[in-house]
């Protein structure tokens, strides 16, 4: 786990502040689990999830072609400061049905404890956050998420969906 990550994972159990970002969101950390969606709510995630958001290298991304339906790709990601980032490479179909329309979906890949997000992507084309940069190579060997035709994907989850709680 990158250290940002695993420090801020501390802050939140030692009940110290949450990672930047997320008070703007109106995010609250506390030890507890939520039952039922998470729609504009400020209940944190559960310490599990909190960790497998760290740790699970891959995540079920879900786009909208033109026509309305699906597109669902595995891809790498990093979730940061309640925001989950995604690289791509920018002509991809993925990110064309984001310019399109930016409701996506996420989801990690088990299906015993299923943890599903909305929100709506933005793209960023150039100027990656150096943090985010750093997360990716923690995470994935080194790799460089910056690169000829690469984007970032930038996701603030709008509604979760947690394991018994979907509606």
């Amino acid at each position: 786990m990158p250290i940002r990550m695993a420090a801020s994972l501390r802050r939140q159990e030692e009940g110290g502040t949450p990672p930047l970002g997320c008070a703007a969101l109106g995010v609250r950390w506390a030890s507890t689990w939520f039952h039922g969606s998470m729609s504009g709510s400020t209940v944190p995630l559960p310490h599990d999830v909190r960790l497998r958001l760290a740790d699970e290298r891959n995540v079920w991304l879900c786009t909208l072609r033109g026509d309305g339906s699906p597109h669902v790709t595995p891809v790498w990601f990093v979730y940061l400061d309640c925001v989950w980032w995604i690289g791509c490479d920018g002509r991809s179909v993925k990110v064309r049905n984001v310019r399109a329309d930016p409701r996506v979906s996420l989801a990690l890949e088990d299906g015993v404890a299923p943890v599903v997000a909305e929100g709506a992507a933005r793209v960023h084309h150039a100027d990656f956050p150096a943090p985010i940069v750093t997360a990716f190579a923690g995470k994935y060997a080194g790799w460089d998420i910056r690169g000829d035709d690469r984007v970032l994907l930038e996701v603030p989850v709008r509604r979760w969906l947690l394991a018994g709680t979907a509606q």
